[in-house]
């Protein structure tokens, strides 16, 4: 099955060669005898009407004697490498360019037809018995007083024609077998710069079908299999960073979801066995659930994650103030800035500043920039939320001043479930998947989001909003 296209290719060439053969060897030394007759013919035959309208016409008109006819047509006969004849239409042979004048014995042709060319104007045979071999005759005749008063026959050996046939015929072999010689090299060429790269990219396939995504198919030729190669490594190197992606996603997903699972089997079966007493019941039932709040807050950014892919994000773009927003979803921390004493300082441009986006979608982001920011944030400090206006762009900053965030992190920060060490450490209850919602969201409103942070001095997110011009607000 592997080696079928190699195998036709192979059978092509083969019946490319044998056809050749029987071509060469069946229909091309027809066709070239033929050709050879029929031009050798036309030759012999406009001589013969020549010597009949010229010397055998003044034979036969008295105005050329034997002798001066017969050495022309020996001079000519020598000349064509031919026999020439004149014969009367009793077949007696007048002249012949192959016997003496003045013989004894006249010649004669039994049987002698001149009709034998009708319909043509040669024939091939050895002319009622007088030669030996096949001769190409042709025939022209000699009128005088509007009567036929003899004939001018030529007559070429053809043995000449059927030798400049084979010679033609051996370098009609000879070309063929150079042609499937190079027709060879093709071949060989066609194997090394096709047939074999593209069997190794067969067999990269079927190993990226079995998934083994991290096979490398070898070619670094600049053509097109060259191309395609380098293609389908890019797309399994593709491939296997999302596989991996995806194993430390169920990896995480699964740590995530177990750790509170785990907590609250624990919690419920201590308290069943009795080994939480009754008056602590309460205490532990609080405990179990706070971690049923995490699962369903794990659940909501796993939905939300899965519809921002799967349906492009499908924003309800309005109008609103977004100063507005940014107050109210501040207020909203009120409880948990009190339990460590940190202050939001607001610095935002004008009263109303109106701006063109999905509402929800942006309070979820200053939500999760500014739960982060407290998360992260020291004790006793301030977290400062600002707007500046850039051409119509606004820029909101979130700033904190907490334990900011490792240089060799921030390029990671936007995955999926991404955690820091001393994230992990500061927040055992975040998901991971706060930063991944709110890249998602601000790059479907085609907006760009950036982030500025120093290891120990605090961490600052920056996203656009496009701004309304106060001549466009309904």
């Amino acid at each position: 099955m592997k080696r079928k296209l190699y195998l036709k290719f192979l059978l092509a060439y083969l019946i490319f060669g044998v056809l050749g053969f029987i071509i060469v060897t069946f229909f091309v030394p027809t066709m070239t005898e033929q050709t050879l007759i029929k031009d050798k013919a036309g030759s012999l035959y406009s001589e013969a009407t020549l010597i009949a309208n010229t010397y055998a016409s003044g034979l036969y008109s008295s105005s050329a004697s034997l002798e001066t006819v017969k050495l022309q047509i020996d001079a000519l006969a020598v000349y064509m490498n031919s026999e020439i004849r004149i014969i009367n239409p009793s077949g007696r042979i007048v002249l012949d360019s192959n016997i003496p004048l003045h013989t004894e014995d006249p010649k004669y042709i039994d049987d002698f037809d001149p009709t034998i060319i009708s319909g043509s104007y040669y024939v091939v045979n050895n002319f009622f018995g007088t030669f030996d071999s096949d001769v190409l005759t042709v025939m022209a005749p000699i009128t005088s007083e509007y009567s036929i008063k003899g004939y001018v026959t030529i007559h070429a050996p053809f043995s000449s024609i059927t030798s400049i046939s084979n010679t033609i015929l051996n370098i009609c072999y000879i070309t063929l077998a150079i042609i499937f010689a190079l027709s060879f090299i093709i071949l060989v060429f066609f194997t090394q710069l096709v047939y074999i790269p593209l069997k190794r990219i067969t067999f990269g396939a079927e190993q990226y079908a079995q998934g083994n995504y991290h096979y490398v198919i070898p070619g670094e030729s600049n053509d097109e299999m060259g191309y395609l190669a380098a293609s389908l490594n890019y797309m399994a190197g593709t491939l296997a960073g999302q596989e991996d992606d995806q194993k430390k996603f169920v990896a995480n997903v699964s740590h995530d979801f177990r750790s509170p699972l785990t907590s609250i089997r624990g919690f419920l079966e201590a308290m069943l066995d009795g080994t939480i007493p009754l008056e602590m019941h309460d205490k532990y039932l609080n405990t179990v659930l706070n971690e049923t709040d995490r699962l369903t807050k794990l659940t909501n950014s796993l939905l939300t994650l899965n519809n921002l892919n799967t349906s492009g994000m499908i924003l309800d773009l309005s109008n609103f103030d977004i100063n507005k927003v940014i107050r109210d979803t501040a207020a909203s921390f009120e409880g948990s800035c009190r339990s460590k004493n940190i202050g939001i300082a607001l610095s935002l441009t004008g009263d109303d500043m109106v701006v063109r986006a999905d509402t929800e979608r942006i309070k979820q982001v200053l939500y999760n920039l500014i739960d982060n920011a407290i998360k992260f944030s020291h004790h006793d400090s301030v977290i400062r939320i600002e707007t500046t206006v850039r051409k119509n762009k606004l820029f909101i900053s979130v700033k904190d001043t907490g334990i900011g965030i490792p240089k060799d992190d921030i390029k990671l920060i936007w995955n999926r479930f991404y955690k820091s060490d001393s994230s992990r450490g500061k927040d055992k209850r975040g998901t991971g998947l706060g930063l991944s919602i709110v890249k998602e969201i601000i790059n479907a409103h085609n907006e760009n989001i950036n982030v500025v942070s120093t290891e120990g001095e605090g961490t600052e997110f920056i996203f656009s909003l496009p701004i309304v011009e106060e001549d466009d607000v309904i």
